[in-house]
């Protein structure tokens, strides 16, 4: 088969917003592999200026329709942590479900929806409703379980209304966590029918490794998606969020309007795969059950094994939000005053989105206006780790042929889940008179 090929895909398909991915190579000789982003950069920093600490949730959950609830979390987060405001147990834990709502929508909607396709060979979810009826069928109520959940904490779907500095504006009643509970108790049939069909097809998924370093939370005892220190599997210890730019160092790269970071090695990633590697033990019963069963142990360093990392988390979410509800009810929901007072701060907020590591960082002053801000994306993070993930494969399959090729690379980026748009906060931008 020649070796020989010229691909350019503008744009990649089943991802959020526009990247590119460009391959030239002659008789066997490479001569360039890049994956572009083209996307105008997004101005989130400059929009919260001299705006109040009260309102900055609600503007910057605008960044995402599908990480809403984590960029709320996030800033909400590094707004408390700035004023020096503090949060009640009943209302951490509600937020906490309230993320694992979010975790469980969106790890639904890139298995069943966007990444599975590539496992069957078809370009979209469409020909699937033919070829599994009722896998499809329970991807469907999965994702719309996750959306109701999402309605009853954050008071809707996407951008959520009941976070707000120092807890939430209103509680689920304790009827309504119980009828949630049921719910979730029952769709764990469901979860497990969704991971037969992956291992149906699982032989579907590249053989590939590129080992690197992985970043995300760490907090002793825990899987953690909210709380904790950052880590990496190339560092010895945790960083405080505060510290959060010692670990990102952000650049940009001139293929890119988007960030790229680095932190001990030349790229790093986040996310699910990376979450899983600097904490799997301490995953719940059942998802620890479904590690095993496709395959999944600490160390994994396939990209293309994200999709099966956040199958593994989509469980972990749902057994351990059935026993935070339980911790609730039997404390008992309290109503709650929230009286806050601004002053003077700067400070960062973090939680992991469902695609990564995420931080806020906003500062403020003595009236509680925003002085300055600057968040950065799990996408951001994990773009040099696309990059040099197409550098280490392109070389090891351009006999497979061009179409191949192409598909593996789409599929590749597809594994990240990426939220493109999501990731371009900066342009390099030269003036000329």
């Amino acid at each position: 088969m020649s070796n020989s090929v010229n691909i350019n895909v503008h744009h990649v398909t089943r991802v959020e917003g526009h990247g590119n991915i460009v391959v030239n190579a002659t008789n066997g000789s490479v001569e360039k592999i890049e994956w572009q982003v083209p996307e105008a950069p997004r101005f989130y920093e400059a929009m919260v200026r001299g705006q109040s600490y009260k309102d900055i949730q609600t503007i910057v959950s605008r960044i995402c329709g599908i990480c809403s609830i984590t960029h709320s979390l996030a800033s909400t987060k590094a707004v408390e942590n700035a004023m020096g405001i503090e949060v009640s147990e009943q209302a951490d834990k509600m937020r906490v479900l309230m993320h694992y709502s979010e975790y469980l929508q969106s790890h639904v909607l890139h298995i069943g929806y966007l990444a599975v396709p590539d496992f069957f060979g078809e370009k979209s979810v469409v020909p699937l409703v033919g070829k599994a009826p009722d896998a499809v069928k329970t991807v469907i109520k999965l994702h719309r379980l996750a959306n109701d959940w999402s309605d009853l904490i954050a008071g809707r779907t996407t951008h959520p209304v009941t976070l707000i500095p120092g807890g939430m504006t209103r509680f689920p009643t304790e009827q309504q966590l119980r009828d949630q509970q049921q719910k979730l108790k029952e769709c764990v049939p469901d979860l497990k029918a969704v991971l037969d069909v992956v291992l149906s097809v699982a032989g579907n998924i590249p053989a590939f490794e590129r080992e690197t370093e992985y970043v995300s939370l760490k907090k002793d005892g825990m899987y953690t998606f909210y709380h904790g220190e950052i880590t990496s599997t190339d560092y010895d210890g945790t960083v405080a969020i505060n510290d959060w730019k010692t670990v990102a160092n952000e650049w940009v790269p001139d293929q890119s309007t988007a960030k790229w970071c680095r932190w001990n090695r030349p790229s790093y990633m986040v996310g699910a795969l990376a979450r899983f590697n600097n904490q799997a033990e301490y995953l719940s019963p059942l998802a620890q059950d479904v590690a095993k069963a496709v395959g999944l142990a600490k160390g994994n360093a396939n990209p293309y094994m994200i999709t099966i990392a956040q199958l593994v988390e989509a469980v972990h979410v749902v057994e351990t939000s059935i026993q935070m509800i339980d911790e609730l009810l039997t404390a008992g929901i309290k109503p709650e005053k929230i009286v806050t007072s601004p002053r003077a701060g700067k400070a960062s907020g973090c939680v992991e989105a469902p695609r990564g590591i995420l931080f806020h960082e906003y500062e403020f002053d003595k009236a509680g206006k925003c002085v300055s801000a600057d968040i950065c994306i799990p996408t951001g993070q994990n773009h040099a780790s696309i990059q040099h993930d197409f550098e280490k494969l392109v070389p090891e399959i351009l006999d497979e042929g061009q179409d191949a090729i192409r598909q593996k690379l789409e599929m590749l980026v597809r594994a990240y889940d990426p939220c493109i748009s999501c990731s371009t906060h900066m342009l390099d931008v030269e003036f000329v008179q």
